[in-house]
């Protein structure tokens, strides 16, 4: 039936260009996005998860911030640490050289005294970012020894947050402890708990020690206790006391090596940072002291790269975590591309389909708009 009030044919070509054209506004909006689920609208499952994913990587981005900062300030100590190393040993270097007969310390001490200074320049200047982990002080107000380094950002099952941190302690990395009742490794008094010193009594001259016997037990041995040039009695008793002992080594030239108490008291100073050989001669009694230092040294030199090793497998673990969480945020971008993003190919093509039926649409249209045209011909 034709009808000039109900032109169904029309009506039906409009709705079908409608739909057309809504889904080209759509198809559109993607391309000019690049997003399939731009709103919750789009899709609200998809849209929660992708937003609350994002909102997590934001928050890796700020991790993989912290680590870099971290790992600055470990690379700053551990550059520092070992650069402590080499200035230690350099140190031990002219210990071993001082303590040959005739060498002139007031020189080499000079060399050492250097070398002291540049290590207190690098526990000094291990700085970064207001951060010193070689040079603290222990009794500063909310001191802690134990550093944290933001590390990770996780959510569990139940949507709850949590930031992992790696924990550096500095306790047996601080050079140089500024509290004067602490100590680091480098100002640490190499001499508490007593130190000793290895000589050979034979090559010494007769008249160059006196044998003195401790006078209280527990006291220091006759090598430490010189009191000037003593002569040392001409016969030999036998015994196995020290003293005899020394006696025997110097009067028939029997060479041995004993390990005595150093007296260093004249050293004037007590720790690697302060030390000072100039006034020691060539007297069993300084030798014995040159010995103990040098022990002392290669102590401390020990104790600083152990040190450097833990400061070397922080730096590690840090630059391996933020490369983890590099990686973990590119993968979550992964995923939430998956879930939101439009795949333009796709988008492309349905493009140029629906501008296709929008014409034909438009053009079938037409035609049932002119259908009422033809009901005029039916009264000429």
């Amino acid at each position: 039936m034709s009808s000039l009030l109900t032109n169904t044919s029309a009506m039906v070509a409009l709705q079908t260009l409608k739909g057309i054209n809504d889904s080209m506004a759509t198809t559109q909006n993607r391309i000019s996005t690049g997003m399939r689920v731009n709103d919750a609208s789009d899709n609200a499952a998809y849209w929660s998860i992708a937003t609350t994913m994002k909102s997590d990587n934001k928050a890796l981005s700020a991790v993989e911030d912290a680590l870099g900062l971290g790992a600055a300030t470990v690379d700053v100590a551990f550059t520092a640490m070992d650069k402590a190393v080499d200035v230690v040993d350099e140190i031990k270097a002219k210990l071993v050289t001082a303590s040959e007969p005739g060498v002139d310390r007031d020189k080499v001490q000079k060399d050492i005294s250097a070398l002291q200074k540049q290590l207190q320049t690098i526990a000094g200047s291990a700085t970064f970012n207001g951060e010193n982990w070689l040079q603290q002080d222990s009794n500063a107000a909310n001191f802690n020894a134990t550093k944290e380094v933001v590390g990770s950002f996780t959510r569990d099952s139940a949507g709850n947050v949590k930031l992992d941190k790696i924990q550096i302690d500095t306790t047996d990395i601080t050079l140089v402890d500024t509290d004067p009742t602490n100590e680091g490794i480098l100002d640490k008094d190499m001499t508490a708990g007593g130190v000793t010193g290895t000589f050979i009594a034979g090559v010494v001259p007769v008249t160059a020690v006196a044998v003195v016997p401790p006078t209280t037990p527990g006291g220091t041995d006759g090598i430490a206790a010189v009191v000037g040039v003593v002569g040392v009695a001409a016969t030999y008793t036998g015994g196995t006391t020290f003293e005899d002992k020394v006696i025997a080594a110097m009067l028939e030239a029997d060479p041995f090596v004993a390990t005595v108490a150093a007296d260093t008291t004249r050293l004037g100073g007590t720790s690697i940072l302060d030390f000072d050989i100039t006034d020691l001669t060539d007297s069993v009694g300084d030798l014995a002291v040159l010995s103990a230092v040098i022990d002392a040294v290669d102590t401390q030199l020990q104790s600083i790269t152990d040190a450097a090793t833990s400061l070397g497998s922080a730096k590690s673990r840090i630059e391996m975590q933020t490369q983890f969480v590099s990686e973990l945020g590119d993968a979550i971008d992964r995923g939430v591309g998956q879930l939101v993003d439009a795949d333009m190919n796709e988008e492309s093509t349905r493009l140029k389909a629906l501008q296709t039926q929008q014409q034909l649409g438009i053009q079938a249209l037409s035609i049932a708009n002119s259908s009422s045209q033809n009901i005029l011909s039916l009264f000429r």
